[in-house]
């Protein structure tokens, strides 16, 4: 699990969460069901794909009520298939109504990235590339997006503003140039006290030259390159610096990118260009339900 998803910061969603929700009551669940009817449910998944987010739906059905028995019968990460049942959940047939939004928003958006995050890294598997997602996510939902990455094989960038440099064209340009912008990064890490990996962007050949004359940084980012530029670019690098291939990446476009030999290949669409996975809540009365 990620050094991001604590206890901490799950809590923290969980409540926000649940606030947006539920606010001052779930006024359809009061009226209408008993306090304490009991009752069970499962989770049908309904299309082909990787499940992700179940440790997460057993901590807001717990979250909300410890009493309830929540059994998974999948793990996260794993491929599944239209009719396969992700988790069993019992107790007051109230708080199964109250938790089965949130469970499901969460899964559904979890499981569409880690699907995706798969099929691109499939696709890459055979080069040295590691595929890593950005900060292109959903405002306040970043924490499980990234989750969903890494469940699904990819690997986390930055999680946010202030856990790394990354010195992007505007940085650049408003700094008055690559030699500017990292000349005054290094000030200010060394006034701050801060140790920080750097990344920076570079647009051409040019600019990457311009780097490597300059230096002081840990990754060289190569954007909206085609494959043949990336390729001579990783050749100009060599192993001084790690590579990050950037800029408008597909599944069309991926393998050849890898192909250039860069080291990273960061992937917005990974999160804002996803697909949710059609998962379900259905009720048990007696007998196991399944697909249609």
């Amino acid at each position: 699990m990620q050094e991001y998803i604590n206890p901490e910061s799950l809590q923290h969603f969980i409540q926000a969460a649940f606030l947006e929700d539920i606010g001052e009551g779930d006024h359809s669940t009061l009226a209408a069901v008993p306090p304490d009817q009991q009752g069970s449910a499962q989770l049908l998944i309904k299309e082909n794909g990787v499940i992700a987010g179940l440790e997460l739906a057993k901590t807001i059905f717990h979250y909300h009520d410890p009493e309830m028995k929540v059994r998974l019968l999948l793990q996260d990460g794993q491929c599944v298939q239209a009719g396969d049942i992700g988790l069993l959940v019992s107790g007051k047939a109230a708080s199964i109504l109250t938790t089965e939004r949130l469970v499901l928003n969460c899964m559904q958006r979890m499981s569409g990235i880690a699907t995706k995050t798969k099929k691109l890294n499939d696709l890459i598997a055979h080069t040295g590339a590691q595929l890593l997602d950005t900060r292109k996510t959903t405002p306040n939902f970043r924490l499980l997006e990234k989750w969903a990455v890494s469940i699904g094989g990819g690997k986390n960038h930055r999680f946010a503003l202030y856990d790394m440099i990354m010195l992007k064209d505007n940085h650049i340009d408003f700094a008055g140039g690559i030699p500017q912008a990292i000349r005054a990064t290094h000030a200010y890490l060394s006034k701050k006290q801060l140790d920080l990996k750097i990344e920076i962007e570079t647009r051409s050949l040019q600019e990457v030259r311009l780097v490597l004359d300059t230096g002081g940084v840990d990754i060289i980012m190569l954007d909206n390159m085609d494959p043949q530029t990336m390729k001579e670019a990783v050749g100009m690098i060599g192993k001084q610096y790690l590579t990050e291939a950037s800029g408008g990446i597909d599944e069309e476009t991926i393998v050849a990118v890898a192909e250039s030999g860069v080291d990273y290949i960061s992937v917005g669409a990974l999160t804002h260009q996803v697909k949710s996975m059609d998962i379900s809540l259905k009720a048990l009365k007696g007998h196991r339900q399944t697909a249609n």
